[in-house]
């Protein structure tokens, strides 16, 4: 791979695995990655080093649902070992495909998958105060069972039920960084930092051990790009850009809008906490640490987003 060779991070949404709003069997998570795989070819035939990060939600959502139902008789799994399961599912149904997409262009680029933790400080304030909803609601009765056989900590949310609470710290350090460098200076697309990675912490002694948090993976994917000095980051997901006054008779999306800008609308409070927050936080971080620009845009959007005919362009 020549040293000229663009450098991009996409970062997908854990919805691009996992249909919302439909059961999310096996054959429809194919039929995703199918989707995503045929949305970014264009991406994985340029001359370019590429690596791929995603989400996770819908479907450590469904692993923490089974050690519920299993609460009885399965032991449950920290939910360190679960992001890990879920990165290593939506890992192997993306690699396939993305590189059965290339297989039928003739393309023999390949797709590798590193399962990657992340460390985060043991001190970080989000351990003293656990906010991060995941997973279903429950009732409160069944909450109330969850949480003295899982020992998980539920709390109300927003009166539509309870949930399990984890700690979201900030990230650190992306673990074997310079592994995924290594990969994508090959020529092969890398997917890494799934679910925002796995959560660790490390000791003194320079051990490891994971702990009950998740971590945004935007802010993951963000952190990764500026360590491997990537040029563009793209965030795709469900819209097709950013807007503010969203909703409202004066919503107005935003096309090319420089940092100073959106780091003046994000004070502001245009942007909320459980959509398109963190997000913008992410694209800002990115930018602020050395990008050159960020992107919002759609999945199906990825190629015109890229060339900046479409979405959210984020620069200096």
């Amino acid at each position: 791979m020549p040293e000229t060779a663009e450098k991009i991070l996409v970062a997908i949404g854990g919805n691009a695995i996992h249909p919302t709003r439909r059961p999310g069997t096996v054959e429809q998570q194919i039929e995703f990655a199918v989707k995503t795989g045929n949305a970014l070819l264009p991406l994985l035939q340029a001359d370019n080093q590429l690596i791929i990060t995603h989400g996770n939600g819908p479907v450590v959502g469904k692993i923490l649902l089974r050690q519920v139902l299993a609460r009885e008789t399965v032991p449950p799994m920290s939910m360190d070992v679960c992001v890990a399961h879920s990165q290593g599912g939506i890992a192997y149904l993306l690699m396939q495909n993305l590189e059965n997409a290339l297989r039928s262009v003739g393309n023999n680029r390949h797709v590798v998958c590193l399962l990657t933790q992340v460390e985060v400080d043991a001190d970080d304030p989000a351990f003293s105060n656990p906010t991060k909803p995941v997973g279903f609601f429950y009732k409160e009765n069944e909450a109330q069972d969850i949480q003295q056989k899982l020992g998980w900590t539920m709390k109300e949310d927003a009166g539509r039920g309870w949930r399990y609470v984890v700690p979201s710290p900030q990230p650190k350090h992306i673990v074997d960084i310079s592994l995924i460098e290594t990969i994508a200076n090959s020529g092969a697309v890398v997917i890494a930092g799934g679910g925002g990675g796995i959560p660790v912490v490390r000791n003194a002694d320079g051990t490891r051990h994971g702990v009950e948090a998740v971590i945004d993976k935007d802010l993951s994917s963000a952190l990764m790009a500026n360590v491997l000095g990537i040029d563009t980051m793209m965030v795709l997901t469900a819209v097709d850009r950013v807007y503010i006054d969203f909703g409202k008779p004066t919503q107005r999306a935003l096309d090319h809008i420089s940092l100073a800008e959106i780091e003046a609308l994000q004070d502001r409070g245009e942007f909320a906490d459980g959509s398109m927050g963190p997000k913008v936080a992410a694209a800002i971080q990115f930018v602020r640490g050395g990008g050159k620009r960020a992107i919002i845009a759609h999945l199906d959007d990825a190629e015109a987003a890229l060339a900046g005919s479409v979405g959210t362009q984020i620069t200096i």
